[in-house]
C-alpha cells in the first residue's frame, strides 16, 4: 500500500509569511508518519512548504497513491479543497483514498466530504490513521471507527464517536524528521534571521478557555510527553542536525512548574544547551519560572496578552490580569530574556478607549517585538458563535477562509486596519524616542497621527 502525506501550504503563496520568514516544518503529518511506521505501514511525506501546487499535482500523478492524506487548516483549506477536486477528476487516481486530518475539519465535514474526501480524521490523528489504514489494507469497513467522519449508505454525514485521547504520550515516537528537507528550513531562517530553527512539541492540548481560540483537535485537555523524553529529543536533534535555535510549539510552556524544573534539571545534567523561544501565559510565570527559563536557554518568551484593555481581556475570558502581563514582560527583560507579546484589535465590544489602552500597554511594558492582527472567528468557537448573526457579507465557502469573514464591530472594517496602523507605528515612535533616535520618531509619529485621523474618519 502506497500512503502519501501532504499538507498543502505553499510560502510562496504567503506574501505574509514571506515577509516574515518564520516557516515551520509540519509536525503533525511527521508525527503520524512515524506512527504509522512504527506498525508497519511505510509512508512518504511530501512537505509542500517550499514547494509549488503543480509540483505536488504532479507527484501525487507519478506515485498514484492507494492513500493521499491531507493536514487541513485555516492556511490550507482553499489549497486542500482544489487537490480534492483535482484528484477526484483524474481517472488514473479513481483508486486513491482521500484522507483530512487537522483544525479545520470537525467543523466543516459535511462541505469536505462533498468536496471529495473520502474519511474526515476528527481529533488526534495518529491512531485513527493507523485503523482507517489497517483497514483499507485488508479491505475492510471504515464505517464505525472512532475519530471519523464519513457519508454513510443514505449519502448522510456519519460522524461517529470521538476516540479517546492518547493518554500516555510517551508512547509517540519522535516525529518522522528525516521524511523532508528540514535544511530548507534552517536556509530561509538563516538568511532572514542570521540564526536557524528547529520546532519542538512537548504537549498536547490547552487548558484554558479563551472565546476566541479553536480546541477542534485536542479539546480542552492537557497532556505532556516527560523532561527526560524531552531532553532526549533535544539531544538526537543535536547529534543530527546543525541548527541553531529551538521553538517550542507548545500553547502554554510554562504550565507545569514541576516539569518546568526537571527540564532545567535534564538539561544540565547532560550539558544539553539549545538556545530557545516559546509561548505562556503570565499567570503561569513567577520570577523563579524565569529564573528556569533563562536558566534552560530561553533567549524569548512570548506572554499572550491580545489587549491592554482588562475589560476586553475579560469579555475575552482570558482569564490574565493585564497588568501581571506588564509585570513579567518587564521582569523577562530584567533577567535577560526578550518579550514578545500578542495583540488583537476588533474584538466585538472593544471601543476606542480599549485601543488606546492597548498602546498604552504596550508602552508601559514595552516588549521588544509584538504582533497585532484584526480578530476573526474561528468556526467552532465561542467567538464564532456570538457574531455569526452578525456577519457582514455572504463567502464562497470553498475559496475563503474564515480569516475573511467580517462581523459588524463597534466601528467599520476600514477603522481596525487603520488602528492597527496607529498602534505599531505610535509604540514605534515611542521605541524610538527611548533610544533618541529622533529622525525616525518623527517619521513613525508623523504615521501614527495621520492614521489616528484616518481612523476618526472611517468610523
Amino acid at each position: 500500500m502506497k500512503i502519501i502525506l501532504t499538507h498543502g501550504y505553499f510560502i510562496d503563496e504567503d506574501p505574509k509569511e514571506r515577509e516574515i520568514m518564520r516557516p515551520y516544518p509540519p509536525l503533525g503529518i511527521l508525527y503520524v508518519s512515524a506512527w504509522l511506521e512504527k506498525f508497519g505501514f511505510d509512508n512518504l511525506v511530501f512537505d509542500s512548504t517550499f514547494s509549488t501546487f503543480d509540483k505536488l499535482k504532479a507527484d501525487i500523478l507519478v506515485q498514484k497513491p492507494d492513500v493521499l492524506a491531507i493536514y487541513t487548516n485555516l492556511m490550507t483549506k482553499v489549497n486542500v479543497v482544489k487537490l480534492l477536486a483535482f484528484v477526484r477528476q483524474n481517472d488514473s487516481l479513481s483508486h486513491c483514498k482521500l484522507i483530512l486530518g487537522g483544525p479545520e475539519v470537525r467543523n466543516h465535514a459535511e462541505r469536505f466530504l462533498k468536496a471529495g474526501a473520502d474519511v474526515l480524521v476528527l481529533g488526534e490523528g495518529e491512531q485513527t490513521m493507523l485503523e482507517l489504514v489497517e483497514h483499507f489494507d485488508q479491505g475492510k469497513s471504515i464505517n464505525d471507527i472512532q475519530g471519523t467522519a464519513l457519508f454513510d449508505a443514505d449519502g448522510k454525514v456519519q460522524i461517529n464517536p470521538d476516540r479517546p485521547q492518547l493518554r500516555d504520550l510517551s508512547e509517540l515516537p519522535l516525529p518522522n524528521r528525516t521524511k523532508i528537507d528540514l535544511q530548507l528550513y534552517f536556509d530561509a531562517w538563516k538568511q532572514k534571521h542570521g540564526t536557524s530553527a528547529i520546532s519542538i512539541n512537548t504537549m498536547r492540548g490547552c487548558p484554558y478557555t479563551c472565546k476566541w481560540c479553536s480546541r477542534a483537535v485536542y479539546g480542552l485537555s492537557y497532556r505532556r510527553r516527560s523532561a527526560k523524553e524531552v531532553a532526549d529529543e533535544i539531544e538526537w536533534i543535536q547529534n543530527t542536525y546543525n541548527v541553531d535555535t529551538a521553538w517550542f510549539v507548545d500553547d502554554v510552556f510554562t504550565v507545569n512548574h514541576k516539569w518546568l524544573r526537571e527540564f532545567n534539571d535534564e538539561l544540565k545534567s547532560r550539558n544539553l544547551k539549545l538556545p530557545y523561544e516559546c509561548i505562556t501565559r503570565a499567570d503561569r510565570m513567577t520570577e523563579e519560572v524565569i529564573d528556569l527559563l533563562k536558566e534552560s536557554g530561553c533567549f524569548r518568551v512570548w506572554i499572550g496578552a491580545e489587549s491592554g484593555s482588562q475589560r476586553v481581556i475579560d469579555l475575552m475570558d482570558r482569564r490574565v490580569d493585564v497588568q501581571k502581563v506588564r509585570d513579567m514582560i518587564v521582569l523577562a527583560q530584567q533577567k535577560g530574556i526578550q518579550a514578545g507579546t500578542f495583540i488583537m484589535v476588533g474584538y466585538p465590544g472593544e471601543t476606542e478607549a480599549d485601543i488606546f489602552e492597548t498602546v498604552h500597554h504596550l508602552k508601559s511594558s514595552n516588549p521588544d517585538i509584538f504582533t497585532i492582527t484584526v480578530a476573526y472567528p474561528i468556526k467552532g468557537t465561542e467567538l464564532y458563535a456570538e457574531v455569526e448573526a452578525d456577519f457582514t457579507k455572504s463567502l464562497d465557502w470553498a475559496t475563503s477562509t474564515d480569516r475573511d469573514i467580517d462581523f459588524k464591530r463597534t466601528y467599520s472594517r476600514k477603522y481596525y486596519d487603520y488602528a492597527v496602523r496607529m498602534i505599531v507605528n505610535d509604540v514605534n515612535s515611542f521605541k524610538a524616542s527611548l533610544s533618541k533616535e529622533y529622525y525616525r520618531f518623527l517619521k513613525f509619529k508623523t504615521k501614527a497621527v495621520a492614521a489616528r485621523v484616518a481612523m476618526r474618519l472611517s468610523r
